[in-house]
């Protein structure tokens, strides 16, 4: 068993947003940094949301005020900082007579628009459903009034690898397929045991603070000997998601209201499909074996239905994921009404720190990271440098204005005009400006390498296994990318079979996120 000689600041367990986003604001504040993660970044619920960066219009009605403005304060940051990957979406709700009245969605979208710093986001208008575009695609007749309102949309697991991309970029390390075993502190220092589950081998480190970001794994992370008798409990909520072909043509989403007090979105995802969800139900196993049940499809379907002229059915369905929420439990009687906010609970067993984090939504990783090193502030040498420094460093490929991503497009294809345009940007919305780092000198498709269809090329998945720790083919088409969506399962295969081939053994510069 290897010991590492050098004694971190702060180890994390976990790779999704909150890991990865401590990882990056703590290595930017001086702190040397340790992240393990037992799969792949974003394997866990970070990969398996709703895709949207928003401050949570229904959460008003559970009197979650300052959740609601932090969310939206946190939109207009986040869309400046990854505008490649974040992008503004307009959203129509209309009114459904018999459930929420008018007048009490005119003034959540009233608040909505006005205590969370919108700047450059449009702001809330009524929409005559009856004769604008965004009435067509609903049950002629039944639905005459609606309102239209601002949220923004976002690749979920690429704003986790860009985290830790830019983590790595500043010193972190970055350990994937890493399992944590066990945990012990003496003399003031945790050492962290862990298992590498692709070779078996182990390893220790050591550091002065430690970082439980396990999600729905939160409390087994406690179990590991971290001698931790937990306060807090997490309530594991299953959030499911279903994918059809594109079923409208303009570029709006719709918030739709159920009956049953809960709402479910629509959509416009990756060009030529839709995305419905989500469900909110109590979920007991494990968390890795989640699935979308036909229950929750069928929920989908008829609830999109209610609203839509042509119903959908379950034949429909392309795709379907589900996700495990680690929520607090705050007692609340049902899934949908238990807190989205975030609940840290500090330990010092021997008078070391160690910080669980409970709950959380992606649109509020960034505060939830600022506010756990500030708790963490007593026991981190560097932990008042540069404070507050991520709402204005760009993410990786980020570093440009929110207004000129189609300006990338057309530079893209200029300096690569063997590019088709949907290739050119599919790079910019995914790289932002790092595709040009991904390109390189190519002067042909044929510098590309091998192509493994739907514009995936070798040149690419070299890039995502050095840079980004993919390993494997699903690691690339379904959460680097969502080519899944449109690679046949052979090509999927033949790209399994090409990692095999062309890959032996991962790199210490995967491993250890080597600079970029």
């Amino acid at each position: 068993m290897r010991l590492l000689e050098r004694i971190f600041d702060l180890a994390i367990i976990g790779g999704g947003v909150n890991g990865c986003g401590i990882a990056r604001d703590a290595v930017g504040r001086g702190n040397t940094v340790f992240l393990c993660e037992m799969n792949d970044l974003a394997s866990g619920t970070s990969s398996w949301s709703t895709k949207l960066v928003h401050g949570g219009l229904r959460y008003l009605e559970y009197y979650e005020f300052r959740l609601v403005r932090e969310a939206l304060i946190e939109r207009e940051i986040l869309w400046g900082i990854a505008p490649h990957i974040i992008r503004p979406l307009r959203f129509v709700l209309p009114h459904h007579a018999g459930l929420r009245p008018a007048w009490l969605l005119r003034l959540g979208l009233f608040l909505y628009d006005h205590i969370g710093g919108r700047h450059l986001l449009p702001a809330t208008r009524s929409v005559d459903l009856r004769r604008d575009e965004v009435g067509k695609p609903l049950i002629p007749n039944r639905y005459g009034r609606g309102f239209e309102y601002s949220d923004c949309f976002v690749d979920d697991a690429r704003l986790v690898v860009l985290n830790a991309r830019d983590a790595a970029d500043k010193g972190a390390e970055i350990r994937t397929r890493t399992r944590a075993t066990d945990i012990k502190q003496s003399d003031g220092i945790w050492t962290v045991g862990m298992v590498d589950t692709l070779t078996g081998a182990r390893s220790q480190i050591q550091a002065r603070a430690l970082v439980n970001a396990g999600g729905p794994w939160v409390e087994d992370v406690l179990g590991r000997g971290a001698g931790v008798n937990a306060k807090a409990k997490v309530r594991l909520v299953q959030g499911s998601h279903i994918v059809v072909k594109k079923l409208y043509d303009h570029d709006r989403a719709y918030m739709f209201q159920n009956a049953d007090g809960r709402i479910i979105f629509v959509i416009p995802y990756q060009d030529d499909f839709t995305l419905i969800g989500t469900t909110d139900r109590d979920y007991d196993g494990d968390p890795s074996k989640v699935k979308a049940t036909a229950e929750e499809i069928q929920y989908l379907c008829a609830a999109a239905s209610e609203y839509l002229a042509k119903p959908v059915t379950s034949e429909d369905v392309v795709w379907t994921y589900s996700g495990v929420r680690p929520l607090y439990d705050d007692g609340a009687s049902e899934a949908k009404a238990a807190t989205r906010d975030y609940v840290f609970e500090l330990d010092t067993p021997g008078g070391v720190p160690l910080l669980s984090i409970y709950g959380g939504k992606i649109t509020t990783y960034r505060r939830l990271a600022e506010e756990a090193l500030e708790r963490l502030a007593p026991y981190l040498r560097s932990a008042k440098a540069r404070e507050g420094w991520t709402a204005k460093w760009p993410l990786p490929g980020g570093d440009m204005d929110v207004s000129v991503v189609d300006g990338l497009i057309a530079e893209l294809q200029r300096g690569y005009p063997f590019l088709s345009h949907e290739h050119a940007r599919r790079l910019a919305r995914a790289y932002g400006t790092r595709a040009i780092k991904l390109l390189g000198d190519a002067k042909s498709a044929a510098d590309l390498g091998q192509a493994f269809g739907a514009t995936l090329t070798e040149r690419e998945v070299r890039y995502l296994m050095t840079n980004e720790w993919a390993v494997t083919a699903e690691d690339i088409v379904w959460r680097r990318s969502k080519l899944g969506l449109r690679l046949s399962v052979d090509e999927i295969a033949a790209l399994s079979d090409w990692i095999k081939t062309h890959v032996v053994s991962q790199s210490p510069l995967l491993q250890a996120g080597g600079r970029s």
